[in-house]
C-alpha cells in the first residue's frame, strides 16, 4: 500500500520544520560516540569506584572487552506498575552473562502514581516529574561507562522523562523494558459506576473502597487505556519495545524470557558489534508520526500531546498540534478500550492487540513502514506475536484479523473514521480534546460558564446544588506555570453525573485531565493559560463559550470579553507543602503545554 499522501506531508513539514535542530543534535550525537564508553579511560581510583561491588563482573569489567549495560530503574514497591521491577537487575544480570556481557544498575529514578495524588497537593509535582525523571536518569548515565542501557518504566510521566533522558544520550543503543498489566478485576465500567454513588451520596465509603481495592488488586499497570499503557503502545509503535512486548502480564515465564531477551538485544545494538543502532536512529521524525498516529488510532491518552511534544524535542524534532490534528483527520478509530468501551487492556491484547493494529495500519499506508527498531528491520516485524515454545522465545504471526470486533476493528470498518483527539482553536486560544469517549450528541456546547480557580471550589458547587441548566465549567490558573497543571480527573465523577441528567456540560481549562477522562467532553490545556493573561482569565459567570470538537472551535460568543483586564489569582496556597516548594524555579521557568510544558528549552 502507497503511503497516505497527508502522512507523508506532515511528516516532510516536520523535517522541514526541524532541519536546523535536529541537525544540531545528530551532530552531537555523532560527537558522543566518537569519544566512546570511557571506562578503559578512567583512573584506576575511577575504575575500582565502578567495579569495587560487581562481584563476579568485576574481572570482565576491569579488562573492558565486553559490552557493559546500564540498567536505568523505576522501582518502587508503592506502585503496582513498578513493583515487578524489583526482580528485574538479577534477571538481566543473568541475561547478559550468558552472552558475556555485564550488566550494572546506572541508577533509580523517581516513579509518582497520578492516581494516589488525584486531587492532591502532590498532584502538582506530577508534571514536572517528568523533567525530573529525565535529570535522574542523565545522573545515572553520566559515569559514561555503558555501551548500551535498558530503561524500566511504565506510567505517565515515566516513559516520556526517560524517553527524554534517552535522547541525550541518544548515541547509545537503548532498549524499553515494561512490566505488563495487572490481570483483570473488577470491570473499569462497574467501578465508576460506585464512584457516581459516592458522588451522590448513595453509597458509602466502604462500598467505595472495596470497588476500588478489586478493580486494583495487584502487581502491573492499572488496566484502563489511560497515559500509562498509551505510553506501552507508543514504545512499540515507536520502536523501542521488542514486538508484542507491552501487554504481557507480569511474573510470568514468556514477560521473564521477553526481559532477559531486551537486555541481550540492547547490548548486541551497542557499538562494540555490527549491528549498532543507538536510540538518535530510532527516533526520527517517522517514529514519531508512527507514534502519533498510533495515539490517534487507540484513542490514547491527551497527556501525550505535551509528552510526545517534550520528548520529540529532546532530539531536535519540533512538532505542533496541528501535526496531531491533520493525523487525526486521516486515522481510523480502532479500538475501545475502557474509558473509550468496556474492555480493558488485557481484553483488547486478546483480542489481537498492538499487531494487529500495526498490520491493519500498514496495510492502510498510514505508518511509515521504513523506520529502524530495536528489534531490527522495519515495524512488519510488529505485528508478529511472541511465544514460548518449550522455553525458547520465538515470535509468529499474529491473528491477523480481530477475534472481539466489539475491541478492535479493520481500518475497512473502524470505530469511526477518523482519530480520538481534536484540536479547538478560537478566541478563548488553543486546546484539546479527546473525543474518542465522547458522545456525538455530546461533542458541541453552546452555554453560559461557571469561572471556578480551584477544582474543590467545583466539587462545592456541585454539592450545593448549583450546577444547573446547560453550562461550561471554566477552572483556570491550573495551568504548568501557575501550579504546575495537576491532573483534573477527580471532576469527572460529578460532571458525568450532570450530563447524565441531560444538561449539556463541558469542561475548558488550562489544566489536564486524566488519561481515563474521556466521557465529558473537555477542552484542556488551553493556552495562553491564565496566569499568563490568556483570554481564559478574561472570563466571567455567565459569559457565553462555544465549545465544539466537531468543528475544532473553542469561541467565547460573549462581546467585549477581550476587552476586560485578566482576572489574577493568590496562588500562595500552592507555593508550598508536599515538596512544592523545591519546584518554584520549575514553576518560572517552564514552557507552553502547546511546546511540551517543559523546563528543557520548551
Amino acid at each position: 500500500m502507497a503511503l497516505n499522501s497527508t502522512l507523508n506531508r506532515v511528516t516532510q513539514n516536520i523535517i522541514a520544520r526541524s532541519a536546523p535542530t535536529r541537525r544540531a543534535y545528530l551532530d552531537r550525537m555523532t560527537a558522543a560516540r566518537s569519544k566512546g564508553p570511557a571506562r578503559a579511560h578512567l583512573s584506576c581510583s575511577g575504575q575500582a569506584h565502578a567495579y569495587a561491588a560487581s562481584g563476579e563482573d568485576k574481572d570482565q569489567l576491569s579488562q573492558a572487552t565486553a559490552g557493559n549495560l546500564g540498567i536505568v530503574t523505576t522501582y518502587n514497591d508503592m506502585l503496582s506498575a513498578h513493583q515487578p521491577f524489583e526482580r528485574y537487575p538479577d534477571l538481566i544480570r543473568e541475561a547478559v552473562r550468558a552472552v558475556g556481557g555485564t550488566a550494572q544498575v546506572a541508577g533509580g529514578v523517581p516513579a509518582m502514581c497520578d492516581g494516589v495524588t488525584q486531587g492532591e497537593a502532590g498532584m502538582e509535582l506530577s508534571l514536572f516529574s517528568r523533567d525530573v525523571i529525565a535529570l535522574a536518569a542523565s545522573v545515572a548515565l553520566s559515569h559514561n561507562t555503558f555501551d548500551a542501557a535498558v530503561f524500566l518504566g511504565v506510567c505517565d510521566k515515566i516513559v516520556p522523562g526517560l524517553v527524554i533522558a534517552a535522547q541525550a544520550f541518544g548515541h547509545l543503543p537503548a532498549v524499553f523494558l515494561p512490566a505488563g498489566p495487572m490481570t483483570s478485576g473488577l470491570a473499569n465500567d462497574e467501578k465508576a459506576i460506585v464512584r457516581q454513588k459516592f458522588a451522590t451520596g448513595e453509597v458509602g465509603r466502604d462500598a467505595l473502597m472495596a470497588a476500588e481495592m478489586a478493580a486494583y488488586h495487584g502487581p502491573g499497570t492499572c488496566t484502563f487505556y489511560g497515559t500509562a499503557n498509551t505510553n506501552q503502545m507508543l514504545m512499540e509503535f515507536m520502536g523501542l519495545h521488542l514486538p508484542g512486548t507491552s501487554f504481557v502480564t507480569p511474573n510470568t515465564p514468556l514477560r521473564d524470557a521477553l526481559t532477559r531477551h531486551g537486555a541481550q538485544t540492547a547490548l548486541a545494538l551497542s557499538d562494540i558489534g555490527n549491528a549498532y543502532t543507538p536510540v538518535c536512529d530510532i527516533l526520527n521524525e517517522k517514529a514519531f508520526v508512527n507514534g502519533i498516529v498510533g495515539l490517534n488510532a487507540t484513542g490514547g491518552s491527551t497527556n501525550l500531546l505535551i509528552h510526545l511534544l517534550a520528548m520529540a524535542r529532546a532530539g531536535g524534532i519540533i512538532l505542533d498540534w496541528q501535526d496531531f490534528s491533520d493525523l487525526s483527520e486521516i486515522t481510523p478509530l480502532l479500538a475501545k478500550v475502557y474509558p473509550n468501551g468496556l474492555a480493558d487492556v488485557n481484553h483488547f491484547h486478546a483480542a489481537g492487540g498492538l499487531g494487529y493494529m500495526i498490520g491493519e495500519l500498514l496495510d492502510s499506508g498510514l505508518l511509515h513502514p521504513d523506520t529502524k527498531t530495536v528489534a531490527g528491520g522495519g515495524l512488519e516485524t510488529y505485528t508478529r506475536e511472541p511465544r514460548l515454545i518449550n522455553e525458547d522465545l520465538t515470535w509468529q504471526d499474529g491473528a491477523g484479523q480481530s477475534l472481539n470486533d466489539k475491541i478492535l476493528r479493520p481500518a475497512s470498518d473502524p470505530f469511526q473514521p477518523t482519530g480520538g483527539l481534536s484540536l479547538l482553536t478560537g478566541s478563548l486560544g488553543t486546546a484539546v480534546m479527546k473525543v474518542s469517549a465522547v458522545a456525538p450528541e455530546h461533542r458541541v456546547v453552546e452555554a453560559p460558564v461557571r469561572v471556578f480557580a480551584d477544582q474543590d471550589d467545583v466539587k462545592a458547587a456541585f454539592k450545593a446544588g448549583e450546577l444547573t441548566g446547560d453550562l461550561v465549567v471554566v477552572v483556570r490558573f491550573q495551568g504548568p506555570k501557575a501550579n504546575g497543571m495537576p491532573e483534573l480527573h477527580s471532576l469527572t465523577p460529578l460532571l458525568s453525573i450532570l450530563q447524565g441528567r441531560g444538561q449539556k456540560v463541558a469542561l475548558v481549562t488550562d489544566g489536564r485531565m486524566s488519561g481515563a477522562s474521556g466521557k465529558v467532553p473537555a477542552a484542556i490545556h488551553v493556552c495562553p493559560e491564565a496566569v499568563n493573561g490568556g483570554a481564559i482569565a478574561r472570563l466571567r459567570d455567565g459569559d457565553i463559550l462555544r465549545v465544539d470538537a466537531e468543528q475544532g472551535v473553542l469561541d467565547i460568543l460573549t462581546p467585549g470579553v477581550s476587552d476586560r483586564p485578566p482576572e489574577t489569582a493568590d496562588l500562595s496556597a500552592n507555593q508550598f507543602g508536599a515538596g512544592r516548594e523545591l519546584f518554584a524555579a520549575f514553576r518560572q521557568n517552564v514552557g507552553a503545554a502547546d511546546t511540551g510544558a517543559t523546563i528543557f528549552g520548551g
